[in-house]
């Protein structure tokens, strides 16, 4: 499920490769490196028919948001997630610190959840750019 790595995954992140939108943001984050150094940061498309899926989940299930698997095994998603992968790299973990602030993480899965609406709309779009003309 996971690319080879000297450690444990800290985290896996596991998106949608088919999503033009999410490559180009893991793209941006495999270009970090973690903060904690002996806990690497694994992604792992699970768009590909032979991914290996956490136990208890289906593909439509996770491409249908983000998830981020935590080193014990815990599954997270949407806003949480964000939080969690956040918080491991370097740039973003300010957000990450604003993110526990209260009602802060409750905004954040609303916009999320506001943002899946248009995904699909915004996936056309961001296929478009990425074709050649």
């Amino acid at each position: 499920m996971t690319e080879p790595s000297q450690s444990t995954p800290g985290l896996t992140v596991l998106y949608d490769g088919e999503c033009p939108l999410c490559r180009r943001e893991i793209s941006h984050y495999r270009n970090l490196q973690p903060l904690q150094p002996d806990s690497p940061v694994c992604y792992s498309d699970i768009s590909h028919c032979n991914a290996q899926l956490p136990s208890g989940t289906t593909r439509a299930q996770l491409m249908a948001r983000f998830h981020v698997m935590r080193q014990d095994g815990q599954l997270v998603s949407g806003a949480q997630a964000f939080l969690v992968l956040w918080a491991a790299l370097p740039g973003w973990r300010w957000l990450a610190v604003v993110g526990r602030l209260p009602g802060a993480l409750w905004v954040m899965e609303r916009s999320y959840l506001y943002f899946l609406r248009f995904r699909p709309l915004l996936q056309r779009w961001a296929s478009r750019m990425d074709s050649p003309d």
